[in-house]
This record gives C-alpha cells, structure tokens and sequence, in this order.
C-alpha cells in the first residue's frame, strides 16, 4: 500500500515517504521486467494469489468506507485506484533492501533520491546490495554515490548484524509490526518512519501507518478540513478507526494529496546529516 521518498514509497511511490518512483520508462520497464521474471518463476499459483489479493482489498475498502466517512469519499472518487501500482517502479526489495531504500530516502528531496539509488544499483550491476556486498565495497564508493558518511555507517552496522547473526532477517519478518520496529530502531540511524517504510514496501503489512511523516500530516490536515497541521498523536488517534487497514487508508490519502499537487520533497522526521 505505501513511505514520502514512500515507500505506501515517493510510494509513492506513490505515495509515500517512499515515493521515489522512477520516473524514467526505461527505468520503469526494468523494474516491471524484473517483476513478470519473477511472477513466472511463480507459476500459475500466482493467478489464485492475484484473485485473493482482490479479494482482500475489496474487503479492506468497505471496510474502510464503512468506518471512516472522509475515507469514503476518497474511495469512491478513485474507483480504479491500486494501492500497490507503484510497486511496479521499485526494484525489487527483500527486508534488507528496503531498509536501504529508507535510509537513503532520509531528508532527500524525490529526485536527489532517484539519483543516488541509481548510483548505488550501479555499483553492483543494477541491483540494490545484499548486506555482504555492503560490507564487501570500499564505503568511499558508497560515498561518492550519495550516501553520507552517517547513512553509510548505518546500513554497514545494520548489514553486519544480519551477516554475524546478531539479527535473522527471516526471525525479523516473522515478528509483530511493533517489535520489529523496535529491533531495528536500536540501530543508530533507523528510526520509526524507516522501518515503517521498509514494513510497508518489503513485507507488505497492511496495518501500518506513519505518523511522522510530514507529507501524511498535510495529507490528513487537507482531507480532514483541520485548521492546522496534526501532531503525530493526533494522527494516529485518527487511524485508529482504520486498523487493521491503516496501510491502505494512508495510500488513499497520499493520492488524494498527488491529486492537487507535485509530489512534494521527502520529510522523514530522522534527519541524518552529511
């Protein structure tokens, strides 16, 4: 569904704090390439997969139009709208990669993160790294491609630890939204909006929702007529009528937001200097 550099990314993305989707075609097609290599991997299981996930988010949306009146109306003026399309302009991601794709996204405007993830895809021939090619490279290269030396620090103690077993990224995609976050987030330079971001694009949870995110906030502040910007209390105390569907509310809200304007820059509330 979802992170603001969305992600539900640019997510974008959409849509999100995630939402660097990749503007170029040929980027999208690479991706989109990747994705249908996968699908056929699949096989034909992946048919009755696409059904049951139509299924669900038919269920989510009259879930959502019975429990929230604004919602309701953002639902039924986008009849078509697919919460996970822009999942189509992402590489594709495992939990680690997701991470990665946060982190990079902190504090960056949507076209300075494009750049720097095309940058670092190219350094390991046009995908993003696994924890030991992280930890293979010289960090100067990483440094060169965008990164800063703080951000770089962070996703070499967090690949350490998924490569030492201090961490088991299968343990960790298996553990309750909350105790998840709180693993990671005992890593300097992960807060809250990262792993949410990686939750929503990489394991696809579907009650997530990113209280810290600016972009969200405005989101919220227009499409409830409130006459000032929501704190990050005030906007989970308004989600809460959405769960367990708060991922799929947010994508909503985040297209509504598009509808009236650019994508604005990425404002994740983790703020990471050079």
């Amino acid at each position: 569904m979802l992170p603001s550099n969305i992600l539900l990314v640019r997510m974008p993305a959409p849509y999100y704090p995630w939402r660097v989707g990749f503007g170029r075609l040929s980027v999208r097609r690479k991706y989109e390439d990747r994705r249908q290599a996968y699908r056929r991997v699949k096989g034909a299981g992946s048919v009755s997969e696409d059904a049951s996930r139509a299924a669900r988010l038919q269920q989510a949306r009259s879930y959502l139009r019975n429990a929230d009146p604004v919602l309701a109306r953002l639902i039924d003026d986008r009849p078509a709208f697919d919460p996970r399309a822009w999942m189509a302009q992402l590489p594709p991601m495992d939990l680690y990669g997701a991470l990665l794709f946060q982190v990079t996204g902190q504090q960056l405007s949507v076209p300075a993160t494009r750049r720097t993830l095309a940058r670092i895809e190219a350094l390991f021939d046009g995908h993003l790294p696994s924890p030991a090619q992280v930890l293979g490279i010289d960090p100067l290269r990483l440094r060169e491609a965008g990164l800063s030396w703080r951000k770089i620090n962070t996703l070499r103690d967090l690949a350490e630890r998924l490569s030492d077993g201090r961490l088991n990224a299968s343990i960790l995609s298996s553990l309750p939204d909350d105790d998840l976050i709180a693993e990671l987030t005992a890593i300097p330079g992960i807060g809250p909006w990262t792993v949410q971001g990686a939750l929503i694009i990489a394991l696809q949870r579907e009650d997530v929702v990113l209280p810290g995110d600016l972009a969200l906030r405005k989101a919220v502040r227009a499409a409830y007529q409130l006459d000032h910007l929501p704190s990050q209390q005030e906007v989970l105390d308004i989600a809460e009528k959405w769960r367990p569907y708060r991922s799929l509310a947010t994508s909503y809200l985040f297209s509504a937001a598009f509808d009236r304007t650019e994508a604005p820059p990425v404002v994740s509330p983790e703020t990471y200097p050079n």
